[in-house]
């Protein structure tokens, strides 16, 4: 930046919030673009579910890998766990009142396996689930919202919306006549090819990028929140004394 280039910055975006807030900082001084690689924000399922966002109340998310060697500088919370942090909190918009946290190290000396359950202020809980020690890949999140319950699938790129009183796909059966079922127009693409285009397209029209600094500390500020959380979790069960 004080080169005079835009950058991209991997996720998360910083290891410290003071860190995030001197990106900020700077960016600011120095007029630059700055894009936070959160990947998920260009999944054509994400992209096609946030025009029909009214007011989640409630969320079910789990982000499942096989283990592998590759990350292990930081737990299952800044590895995996932080894309869905981040799409939630754009999808609600509302402080985080409450976290509850736990995790363990399984293979590595990190936490591979984390449940977090939060409540934000605006009543809506999400519980989280993320692990690097799975025997399948799974890659999909839920919600529900006054009327609706929707579920995308990251992996296939898709949104299903379950609607009470309102018109479906035609043709498509649904188990009761009053919930219709619809298939989220979705635009195919690959996230990393839209997740790069985009930040072309916001350097040469001095554009806001989808995911800037402001959206990416507050996912590192949960994040670290939670890894806190994990940490008093463990020393209340008094982690270190359970047999291995």
């Amino acid at each position: 930046m004080e080169a005079g280039i835009d950058v991209l910055i991997e996720k998360p975006v910083a290891t410290s919030l003071r860190e995030a807030d001197e990106l900020i900082s700077l960016a600011q001084k120095l007029d630059r673009i700055v894009q936070v690689g959160h990947l998920e924000r260009f999944n054509p399922a994400v992209r096609a579910t946030l025009p029909v966002v009214t007011r989640p109340m409630f969320f079910e998310v789990h982000r499942l890998s096989v283990f592998t060697p590759r990350s292990l500088d930081v737990d299952v919370v800044l590895d995996l766990m932080i894309h869905d942090l981040d799409v939630v909190l754009s999808f609600v918009n509302s402080p985080v009142k409450e976290i509850r946290a736990v995790g363990l190290p399984i293979l590595s000396g990190k936490v591979d396996i984390a449940n977090v359950r939060l409540e934000f202020d605006s009543g809506c809980v999400a519980n989280f689930t993320a692990s690097r020690v799975s025997t399948e890949r799974v890659r999909k999140l839920r919600f529900f919202q006054p009327k609706q319950y929707i579920s995308l699938d990251y992996s296939r790129q898709d949104a299903l919306v379950f609607s009470v009183g309102e018109a479906g796909v035609a043709g498509v059966p649904s188990v009761n006549p009053q919930i219709q079922m619809a298939k989220l127009p979705a635009t195919q693409e690959e996230p990393l090819h839209a997740e790069l285009k985009s930040f072309v397209e916001c350097v040469q029209q001095r554009s806001r990028p989808v995911v800037d600094l402001y959206s990416a500390r507050r996912a590192l500020a949960v994040a670290l929140e939670i890894e806190a959380a994990i940490g008093e979790h463990a020393k209340k069960v008094d982690l270190e004394r359970i047999p291995q």
